[in-house]
């Protein structure tokens, strides 16, 4: 079977923006849990389907969230790399690809 396996730093980005959307409004910061899993599962179902995004990555985007999540396919599913903010810092996550 197929796994999703995120980097510690990709899990920490996305627990402070569950952390954020909560503060902001009760319930958001769920629906944002669950656009990260919608991308997720949709990133292992197809994962040479995202946007080929630099360093042999590719991206999805989050639904309803201004987040992509950026990815590697490997062998046996994926390495999530980032959540990644669509406007800032692009390209902050690229010295994790030359790590793993």
């Amino acid at each position: 079977m197929k796994q999703a396996r995120f980097l510690a730093a990709a899990r920490l980005e996305h627990l402070a923006e569950v952390a954020y959307y909560s503060e902001i409004e009760p319930g958001l910061g769920l629906r944002f849990t669950d656009a990260v899993a919608e991308a997720t599962a949709r990133a292992l179902a197809f994962p040479l389907a995202g946007s080929p995004f630099g360093s042999g990555t590719r991206r999805v985007l989050l639904k309803d969230f201004p987040f992509s999540l950026v990815y590697r396919p490997e062998p046996n599913g994926i390495l999530v790399l980032a959540v990644a903010p669509q406007a800032k810092r692009p390209g902050y996550w690229r010295s994790r690809v030359r790590t793993r």
